[in-house]
């Protein structure tokens, strides 16, 4: 019934819930989809100076398919009608779900049912299902799997993830649409059959080493078990027009779910011109004090609000960064039989859209976003909305904090500035007015949040720093008068009094991020909603394990 559970009861059972990271981890390392864009990371700035983008910030510019590591199939990877990454609601990528333990049943080029899921869990309607195939075994990450009798004695990791793992039988796309599943994810490299995609041509050595085994064990060719003309019009048309979702490269602590019931979410990078996302992926079970039914209840009437820009090319860049470019290199209309996906190769620095700043953007001998558990982006935090009490240039501080919302101790701090609604993707769009004119933290900010112990912090502008403790001071002239007159008149101080530039430069960066405490900058969309108070707040980003910043999606959770 709804309205049974207060806010700090919530709050404490997303806290105390078991929580699973069921994500890859995305490296220079992993392999993408063959024949797709493997991830490539250059440092175009330093912070003492770098080709490319000079000095300031450790700054990356990161080139890949986002076939590399975790990732959501959108629509639009068969369907160009389809609906955009950035389109798809939350509620309908997170949900009750199960993982299905099929490892005993499978092995090399073989194909599983509905049947075989369905004797190991029960499946219900709606449900997410995740397929562990047991072939997680060969992710990159995974230590290698011992064989005497193969070269170098141990397996082609990449080979079984990539070109031998399982792929589902004719009627199993039909069965998940008369199931009504919320998404399906898999423990391999797609959750097609391999030989039902170019692998089957790129590898020809193995296709008949399925086909072999096919032959062996149903009597049929490839092509009479898998008609192309009938294939190319289930995945490409009818299974998009009914907004059938996969995750594919799940992977992470998947085999401690064998078999078992969670709420599990998928929560992808949400492009709007991009046919394929990295996501996160986390499944969460019931705390010891609550039983699962209830727990599973109260999360399906959750609210899950979105502070998540969607993620475009026109998504304006800090300062002298790269901006998102992207490259269809393959479609699927020039694919044999079209039984391919339309794939692209993206190119962006990192500090664009909604992203999380890590530790090493300014402080090398931090962690990577990948190296950071996912434990310490998600937890029990506030949003404070301070937007009647700033202006254009103007100065929060931590009373202004504590007098919206009660911070606790080790809390994750959205600040809501309003400056969101000067964002792109805005009505009241004004680009100017959000980069360089939106509020920033007192001098006394950093060491509040220190004494907090606060997890991370969120901003809904372009940088948690007062733009006038970074380079735009220097830019912008004009508007660093205008804002020291302010000062002045606020604090009666000038600039250089109350920010000693050899103390606060950079202040919420060199300050805090050795500390351990970094933000996020660029949120907003359903942050305009949020009134102050205390929430679940999820921060999700894809685990990237050489990268510095990272984008994803992140997420208040309230009771519903």
């Amino acid at each position: 019934m709804e309205g049974t559970m207060d806010r700090e009861k919530f709050i404490k059972m997303m806290a105390e819930a078991k929580l699973y990271d069921l994500t890859q981890d995305c490296s220079i390392f992993t392999p993408p989809f063959p024949g797709d864009k493997a991830l490539e990371v250059h440092f175009f700035k330093r912070v003492t100076g770098a080709f490319g983008g000079g000095a300031g910030a450790n700054g990356q510019i990161l080139n890949w398919s986002n076939t590399v590591g975790t990732h959501l199939v959108g629509e639009t990877a068969y369907h160009s009608g389809g609906r955009a990454i950035a389109d798809i609601p939350l509620k309908a990528l997170s949900g009750v779900g199960v993982v299905a333990d099929i490892s005993e049943m499978v092995e090399d080029y073989s194909i599983y049912t509905p049947e075989m899921i369905e004797k190991v869990v029960d499946v219900k309607e709606g449900d997410v299902l995740i397929i562990n195939t047991g072939y997680n075994r060969y992710s990159w990450d995974r230590p290698d799997v011992v064989n005497p009798k193969a070269q170098g004695g141990v397996e082609s990791k990449e080979f079984g993830f990539l070109v031998r793992h399982p792929g589902p039988s004719p009627e199993f796309f039909q069965w998940v649409m008369d199931k009504k599943l919320k998404w399906v994810g898999v423990d391999c490299g797609t959750i097609e059959h391999p030989m039902n995609t170019p692998i089957r041509r790129l590898h020809e050595n193995e296709f008949k080493k399925a086909e072999a085994k096919l032959k062996e064990k149903y009597g049929k060719t490839w092509d009479e078990m898998y008609p192309q003309d009938w294939y190319y019009e289930m995945t490409h048309v009818i299974m998009p027009k009914n907004h059938v979702l996969f995750v594919e490269s799940i992977v992470g602590q998947v085999n401690e779910l064998k078999n078992q019931r969670a709420w599990i979410t998928c929560q992808p990078i949400p492009y709007m011109e991009v046919e394929t996302a990295w996501a996160r992926v986390a499944a969460y079970q019931a705390p010891e004090w609550m039983p699962e039914d209830e727990f599973f209840a109260e999360m399906e009437k959750a609210g899950m609000v979105d502070m998540t820009v969607p993620f475009s090319v026109q998504s304006p860049q800090w300062a002298n960064y790269e901006p998102l470019s992207v490259k269809y290199f393959k479609r699927v209309g020039g694919a044999h039989y079209g039984m391919a996906r339309n794939g692209s190769i993206c190119n962006a620095s990192i500090h664009l859209a909604t992203h999380m700043d890590g530790e090493k953007h300014f402080y090398p001998n931090g962690r990577s976003i990948g190296q950071t558990p996912l434990e310490e982006w998600v937890g029990p935090g506030v949003v404070a909305d301070i937007s009647h009490l700033v202006s254009n240039s103007s100065v929060y501080t931590p009373a202004m904090i504590e007098s919206v919302v009660d911070v606790h101790e080790g809390d994750i701090l959205v600040i809501k500035t309003g400056w969101y609604k000067f964002g792109w993707k805005s009505p009241d769009s004004d680009e100017f007015r959000y980069m360089i004119k939106h509020p920033g933290p007192s001098p006394d900010f950093a060491e509040w949040a220190a004494e907090k112990k606060i997890k991370w912090i969120g901003v809904d502008c372009v940088a948690a720093d007062h733009p006038m403790n970074t380079i735009q001071r220097i830019w912008h002239p004009k508007t660093f008068a205008e804002a020291n007159e302010k000062l002045k008149r606020d604090f009666g101080k000038d600039w250089d009094e109350m920010y000693p530039l050899d103390q606060y430069y950079q202040d919420m960066h060199l300050n805090l991020f050795p500390k351990k405490i970094v933000h996020a900058e660029n949120l907003g969309l359903d942050l305009a909603d949020l009134p102050s108070g205390r929430y679940y707040i999820g921060c999700f980003v894809q685990k990237g394990m050489e990268i510095e910043s990272m984008w994803g999606r992140f997420v208040a959770f309230k009771e519903g």
